[in-house]
């Protein structure tokens, strides 16, 4: 007997934080979410945690906190798939060249999402292309979160030379508050070369602020544990190969598929090409996090907005035929439309068996 989408999020949040974030949009932790104003007295929220849970370092050997101990710190969850994450990354890259000869030390934790992500090497290909040069703690298990009872893909953590914990932001926004506790605690250090300017960050692709007026489309898993809105007819069935078709109309934030897939916790798999997925969305941007299930092949594919191919809106990872294809999993971003922003809908055909889908994030 096939078995249900179960349409309930898994919840990695504490109450404190759901009460917060709720009016949010955000993926499983990964959200926009800003933390609260900075005060000319930061109080201490706790002691910098141990770094030892971390399995592999990039950009340098394994840190320390007693290594840390007089320097000003500035820890970064994050995990390389994540839309949220990659619009916060200009600024922390900014501020870890422009701080680092003042005393700032930054440090990504790559606490991974999706399994894929948690292949080393992918981390260590994504890190350069995205020209990150700060040490990077590879958090595969999870170990160095929990330490901080973290619950956020991007997270800050602002630490002085003492190893307090002094401040935090949670998800995206609030750039020129993180900037000023920065400058406090270097001065606090007894840094005299601390100006008061802000770094001019000049976001370009993936890297761009999201069109937050036009938005009306929430981050969506594609994997039947953390999915919501799918409306192919008939029920789904899970980890077995199956047959959909597209209803004949999708109400805004639903999703379908046609073709021969199959549902998994984390993904949907296409068995034979010619399937599609279809996305009644409203947003500037449309990505997807997709690959290849298997490493070293491609998955060619064609996208189509309101049944038309994506030209004028097409995103990054489309070329002027409204054709792309995937040759990795990573985010892809597939739609970057102009004004006026509407309902649209979304499909995108894959012209070879294989790829993988995660999830649906837009801007």
């Amino acid at each position: 007997m096939s078995e249900e989408i179960n349409h309930n999020r898994r919840n990695f949040l504490t109450t404190t934080v759901k009460t917060i974030a709720a009016t949010q949009f955000g993926r499983l932790g990964c959200t926009k979410q800003h933390a609260t104003s900075a005060t000319a007295e930061l109080p201490i929220e706790g002691e910098l945690p141990s770094l030892v849970g971390a399995i592999a370092w990039l950009n340098s050997q394994p840190l320390t906190v007693d290594g840390l101990r007089g320097k000003v710190v500035l820890i970064n969850f994050w995990t390389y798939t994540c839309i949220n994450w990659l619009r916060q990354l200009p600024y922390v890259r900014a501020w870890a060249e422009k701080y680092k000869d003042q005393g700032l030390t930054v440090i990504g934790v790559h606490t991974p999402e999706f399994e894929f992500e948690k292949n080393i090497d992918n981390v260590r290909r994504a890190s350069t292309e995205m020209r990150i040069d700060y040490p990077i703690a590879v958090d595969n298990d999870y170990a160095v979160w929990r330490a901080f009872g973290n619950h956020y893909w991007p997270a800050l953590y602002f630490i002085d030379t003492q190893g307090r914990i002094r401040h935090h932001q949670f998800g995206e926004g609030g750039y020129e508050q993180s900037e000023r506790v920065i400058q406090q605690l270097l001065s606090e250090s007894g840094t005299d070369r601390v100006g008061q300017e802000m770094v001019e960050v000049d976001a370009h692709g993936f890297e761009a602020a999201a069109d937050w007026n036009s938005l009306k489309s929430p981050e969506n898993y594609l994997g039947y544990e953390r999915t919501e809105n799918f409306a192919s007819s008939g029920s789904a069935v899970l980890n077995k190969p199956r047959l959909y078709t597209v209803p004949a109309q999708l109400k805004l934030n639903q999703w379908a598929l046609s073709g021969d897939w199959t549902i998994t916790r984390q993904a949907i798999v296409l068995n034979k090409s010619g399937g599609r997925i279809a996305y009644r969305f409203h947003a500037r941007d449309l990505h997807l996090v997709m690959g290849p299930s298997e490493r070293g092949t491609c998955v060619r594919f064609r996208v189509f907005v309101d049944g038309q191919p994506t030209i004028a809106a097409r995103g990054l990872d489309v070329d002027v035929r409204g054709e792309g294809t995937a040759t990795k999993q990573r985010l892809y971003q597939l739609v970057r439309q102009p004004q006026p922003i509407t309902d649209r809908q979304f499909e995108i055909e894959f012209l070879d068996a294989g790829v993988e889908a995660f999830a649906f994030t837009f801007g």
